[in-house]
């Protein structure tokens, strides 16, 4: 089986080597690798769904929540922080807004979902605070507040107000409030991708209505990314 988090690909270990540079010790390690992730990695769904390889995320410069964990994975695991994927069951209104209409009401009411756990000063810690980009986060949280929504564009406000930020003393997440499901740590994200849990299959057709409508769908991310740059 073909590794996603190919850590000891040319690209992620160059990019560890970078985010690594003048670091003290493997916290400020880590908060590179996670700004590196959060916004040179800008939110946006790739059309192979959730199998691309890190180094695949990194000459592309885009990915969604599972891309994104499989890229922080492997950039862990090249700059020695210990760290494993966590996959769980998501409710589909976390992407309301992104998908509509049919693509929206084709999609299974629960998807598969990832964050990573990382572990520091002996402590595993929980982070998906990376998943969207710190522009298109703010856009989102303003977009759900002004339609009364709890969970939409990638964000949900179903327990609190979600953060972009790592505070790893602190619980703070951006989507963990519309999680419905565990399906535990994984060291390898393609053993539970290519295993009965997963939930993003899709047969030919919906792939190629996936494809057919990708572009509208990051047009919309694209879009309320924009909007932010403009306000501010």
């Amino acid at each position: 089986m073909e590794k996603l988090a190919n850590f000891d690909h040319s690209l992620v270990q160059q990019a560890a080597r970078k985010l690594a540079s003048g670091s003290k010790n493997p916290r400020e390690t880590l908060e590179q690798i996670f700004l590196f992730v959060r916004d040179d990695i800008l939110f946006a769904f790739p059309p192979e769904g959730d199998f691309v390889k890190a180094s695949q995320t990194i000459e592309r410069g885009y990915g969604q929540c599972n891309t994104k964990s499989i890229l922080f994975l492997a950039l862990c695991k090249a700059s020695g922080i210990p760290a494993r994927i966590h996959y769980s069951q998501i409710t589909k209104e976390i992407q309301h807004g992104f998908f509509t209409g049919i693509i929206y009401w084709l999609m299974p009411d629960k998807i598969t979902h990832s964050w990573l756990e990382v572990k520091i000063d002996d402590q595993w810690r929980s982070i998906d605070t990376y998943i969207n980009d710190l522009r298109l986060h703010n856009a989102a949280v303003n977009e759900i507040k002004k339609r009364g929504w709890k969970t939409g564009f990638s964000v949900s406000r179903a327990k609190g107000e979600p953060s972009a930020d790592l505070i790893l003393d602190e619980a703070h997440y951006s989507q963990m409030a519309a999680v419905i499901g565990d399906d535990g740590v994984w060291d390898e994200p393609a053993e539970f991708l290519n295993g009965p849990k997963y939930l993003n299959k899709v047969g030919p057709i919906r792939q190629w209505l996936y494809e057919l409508f990708l572009p509208l769908v990051n047009a919309r991310v694209r879009r309320l990314r924009d909007h932010e740059s403009m306000v501010s």
